[in-house]
Formats: C-alpha cells, structure tokens, sequence
C-alpha cells in the first residue's frame, strides 16, 4: 500500500490518500475534511493506473472529478491522489514533491 499525506495550503484540509494494488487497477481511499475532496473520493474507488498517468485519451479520472468537484483549480489534492496510484502501481519510485511560495519584493 502507498499513503500520501497531502498539506494543501492555506484552507487547512489536509487529505491522506491509501493506494493499493488490485490485481491491474487500483482502488483508492481518500480522507479529508474538504467536502469537495470527499465527493472526488466517494467517486473515484478503483482505477487505471497508466489511465491515471497520462493526458491521452479520456484523461485522469482523478483530474475528470477533480474539475467536477473542486472549485479551486490550484488545489494539489488531485496531483497528490495521481502521485499516490503512480508509485504504488510501480510506475515512479516514492519521492516527495513540494512547492514552495513566498512574495518577492519589486
């Protein structure tokens, strides 16, 4: 199993993701206090992983609900829940991911 803890910023909601491998797909158990990630995650269940990976065709799924769901388009939950599903599939090693922000002066 593969968890992510995912601290978004300034809203507070911290979500952790639990990825498991279920024969070719993965299912995906999301925690937040967010409302719009827990409609995301009531959605999203089981996946593709390479689907998930990858703009071609449909898209992520996560990304799909994600665009439903999330009225804030800079939230990082989504590309936390894809990073989770990509390492526990094999498909990148376990890496932390950060962005960090300050207001520079002019």
């Amino acid at each position: 199993m593969t968890k992510a803890e995912i601290t978004p910023g300034i809203c507070g909601f911290t979500a952790t993701v639990d990825a498991r491998m279920d024969g070719s797909h993965c299912t995906v158990r999301i925690q937040s206090e967010c409302k719009a990630i827990q409609r995301l995650a009531a959605e999203l269940g089981k996946v593709d992983p390479l689907r998930e990976i990858s703009h071609r065709g449909e898209g992520p799924l996560t990304l799909q609900l994600a665009a439903k769901y999330c009225n804030h388009a800079a939230c990082p939950v989504a590309t936390g829940i894809i990073k989770a599903i990509e390492v526990e599939a094999g498909l990148a090693l376990p890496a932390d991911v950060s962005i960090r922000l300050s207001k520079a002066e002019e």
